[in-house]
């Protein structure tokens, strides 16, 4: 009888043993807070830990910056009757005598019809030579005819009409009502006429971004800056090209949240308590709330700035500390600015991991009361 007790306690203690290894490795969702604490540089880590606090969140607190320069913001209009590129010309020329240079015998008009104007913006009249067109008015380009030919023909009368052509355009892509190549006219001359023309707009306005590309220049702004600041309907030109996307940035979720994904952001500006809301908030069963960590890598200005230093060269990692529990806690949340590529993280509670070694434990003495039961059996 004494020699099944040994035997019983023996397995009893092997499995218990057996449990609380396994327990110091259970699944979980990553760290904890005393593990990440751990790996600072303080400790010898490779990562900066600090505590959100007011001056934190204005050191931190960088929106992107977007905008047009000042060559698209101080482009003027294009007059509803000046000649492009592409524009097609009506020109007639009257002549004070018998025989012209350009008119018949039987005729003092000369009608020269359908003169495109070249890719360079020259055309070319009989007598007056090449002449650029483009930029003009109609009536600049009359002056400009008349004196050519008056050294040859007293008196010349011309009359140049423009022609609706295939001049000026601009391509519109994107997430807009209808996507193609438009003609700039006089309802559509500045930006927001042109987005109108396509259809609107269609994302939400908050997380929509338009960017002009001019030659090999490239500028960009949020869609909502365009109809709050009139400076930023700017006039289009020949060949520009409007692209409407959305906000491209995001942040990471991992931990004890609602979920963990890799989640887009759904306004211009977002906190850390409105990225927390945006995925279903903390787990009210496992989030630990004094320990909600955003991991990102800072340029050095504002390394320096956040750590009081002038020596750190190159982007820095850190780790930012969030508690919500304390009395200004939330106040914090709301006012450190999540940024792109940035991870949040929500460790679990101590309590969490306690109950799952528990469990772990319960499930090993259940098991080994099985064991024994069947170790009694075998020796009876």
């Amino acid at each position: 009888m004494k020699i099944k007790a040994t035997r019983g306690a023996r397995i009893l203690a092997l499995l218990v043993l057996g449990a609380t290894v396994a327990a110091c490795s259970l699944p979980r969702p990553g760290p904890t807070k005393s593990e990440i604490f751990a790996g600072s540089v303080q400790r010898q880590g490779d990562a900066f830990i600090v505590t959100v606090n007011d001056r934190v969140t204005r050191a931190t607190g960088i929106a992107p910056a977007l905008g047009f320069s000042d060559a698209l913001r101080n482009a003027g209009r294009l007059g509803s009757d000046t000649i492009n590129p592409g524009d097609i010309l009506n020109l007639s020329v009257y002549e004070n005598v018998v025989e012209g240079l350009l008119a018949g015998p039987e005729s003092d008009v000369a009608l020269i019809e359908e003169v495109q104007v070249d890719g360079e913006g020259y055309i070319f009249i009989p007598y007056a030579g090449r002449i650029r067109a483009a930029g003009r008015t109609p009536e600049q380009l009359r002056e400009v005819i008349t004196a050519e030919l008056d050294v040859q023909t007293p008196d010349p009368q011309v009359i140049v009409r423009r022609v609706a052509g295939d001049g000026s355009t601009v391509s519109v892509l994107g997430t807009v009502g209808a996507q193609g190549v438009y003609p700039i006219e006089r309802p559509n001359r500045t930006l927001a006429a042109m987005l109108a023309t396509a259809g609107g707009v269609a994302i939400e306005p908050e997380i929509a971004q338009v960017q002009i590309t001019r030659g090999d220049h490239s500028d960009r702004i949020w869609l909502m800056d365009l109809y709050d600041n009139p400076t930023l309907d700017i006039a289009l030109r020949d060949g520009d090209r409007i692209m409407v996307q959305q906000d491209q940035r995001a942040f990471s979720v991992l931990g004890a949240t609602g979920t963990q994904n890799r989640v887009p952001f759904e306004s211009q500006a977002l906190s850390a308590i409105e990225a927390i809301a945006q995925v279903g908030g903390l787990s009210p069963a496992t989030a630990d709330p004094t320990g909600v960590f955003v991991f990102r890598n800072e340029p050095a200005e504002i390394a320096n700035a956040v750590l009081g230093r002038d020596d750190l060269v190159g982007d820095q990692r850190f780790a930012y500390v969030l508690d919500l529990t304390a009395p200004t806690g939330m106040f914090l949340a709301r006012d450190f600015a999540i940024r792109d590529g940035d991870t949040v993280y929500v460790t679990e509670a101590p309590s969490v991991q306690w109950d799952r070694t528990i469990a772990t434990l319960t499930g090993t003495l259940g098991a080994a009361g099985a064991v024994q039961s069947l170790a009694d059996g075998v020796s009876d």
